[in-house]
C-alpha cells in the first residue's frame, strides 16, 4: 500500500497533480449526473467518497461513515466522515460540499470549480496528512452533502456530531486561477475569516509562493456575504467555532454549464492545498 512505501511527500511529485485532476473529473462526470442532492444525485459520489477516505487511512466514526440526515423538506441526505487521529483530542474539522447543480433542461452542470475542487483538495489532504506524523490535533474530514438545500448538511453534522471542535475549515470554490485579486499576483487564496492565524498561514504561504488575502475583493459587504451568511461554515459560526473559508473566488463560469475540468488551475490547486497540508501539520491555535 502506499501509505507504507518510503516516498517523498506527494505534493513534491506530479502525479498529485494528476490525482486532482482526476479526482475533479470524476466528480464531474456524466456518471454522476451533476451531484443534484434535490434528485438523490449524491448516492454514488458518496460511496465513492467513503472508498477514498477508508484508501487514505482515515477511520470511520463510530456511528459510522456516513452521517445520515433529512432537511427541511424531508429530503435525505449524508455527509461522509473520515478521522485521523492526533495528538490530541481536540478536532479541527475540515469540510467541502460535493453536491452540485444536476442536470437541467438536458444540461449537465459541472460544478468543477464550485465545488469539485474543494473536494479534490479534501481528498490530497487526506493523503497526505494521514501517510506523515501525528498532527496536533485530530482531524475531520467532510464532505458535505445539501449545499444546495441552505447547507443543510453542515448544520446537520453540527446536531449529530458528539463534540464541538476548536476550528473549522471550509473549501468553498478553490480551483481556478481566473478570477485573481490582483492580475498582477496569479498566485493566491483567500482566506476569510484567517487573520487570526495571519502569521502561520503565511508561513505557510510563503515557501509555495502563495499570496493570501483575507477580504473578498476589498468588499466588506461581500466579504460579510460570504463569511457569514453562507457557505458550510456559517453554521459553524453561528455555534461558536472559530471558522476559516479558503475559496479562489467567483467567476464566470460558476453555476453554469461552462464551469469544466478543463477551466481549473492544477499545478495551483495542488500548492494550496500543500499550503493547507503545512499549516494543520503545525497548527496549535496560534
Amino acid at each position: 500500500m502506499l501509505l507504507s512505501l518510503p516516498v517523498p511527500p506527494l505534493f513534491a511529485r506530479a502525479d498529485a497533480e494528476a490525482s486532482l485532476r482526476e479526482d475533479v473529473e470524476m466528480l464531474c462526470s456524466e456518471a454522476f449526473g451533476g451531484r443534484s442532492f434535490r434528485n438523490g444525485g449524491t448516492v454514488l459520489p458518496s460511496m465513492m467518497l467513503a472508498r477514498r477516505f477508508a484508501e487514505a487511512g482515515l477511520s470511520a466514526p463510530l456511528a459510522g461513515r456516513f452521517q445520515c440526515f433529512r432537511d427541511e423538506q424531508g429530503r435525505c441526505g449524508r455527509n461522509v466522515v473520515g478521522v485521523l487521529k492526533g495528538r490530541s483530542a481536540e478536532e479541527i474539522v475540515i469540510g467541502a460540499y460535493y453536491d452540485g447543480l444536476g442536470t437541467l433542461d438536458g444540461r449537465l452542470y459541472p460544478c468543477a470549480d464550485a465545488n469539485a475542487s474543494g473536494v479534490a483538495m479534501l481528498l490530497l489532504l487526506a493523503q497526505q496528512l494521514a501517510s506523515g506524523p501525528r498532527p496536533p490535533k485530530t482531524l475531520v474530514f467532510v464532505a458535505f452533502d445539501a449545499h444546495h438545500a441552505g447547507c443543510a448538511g453542515a448544520s446537520a453534522f453540527l446536531a449529530l456530531w458528539p463534540r464541538n471542535p476548536v476550528l473549522m475549515l471550509n473549501l468553498d470554490t478553490v480551483g481556478s486561477a481566473l478570477a485573481p485579486v490582483r492580475r498582477a499576483v496569479p498566485d493566491y487564496l483567500i482566506a476569510l475569516g484567517g487573520e487570526r492565524w495571519k502569521a502561520s498561514l503565511e508561513a505557510a504561504a510563503a515557501p509555495r509562493g502563495l499570496t493570501l488575502y483575507y477580504d473578498y475583493y476589498g468588499s466588506r459587504a461581500f466579504t460579510e456575504m460570504f463569511y457569514r451568511a453562507s457557505g458550510e461554515q456559517k453554521p459553524f459560526l453561528e455555534a461558536g467555532v472559530p471558522s476559516v473559508m479558503f475559496t479562489s473566488g467567483i467567476t464566470f463560469h460558476t453555476n453554469r454549464v461552462t464551469d469544466a475540468p478543463s477551466t481549473l488551475d492544477y499545478p495551483l490547486l495542488r500548492r494550496r492545498t500543500a499550503l493547507l497540508a503545512a499549516w494543520l501539520k503545525n497548527w496549535t491555535g496560534k
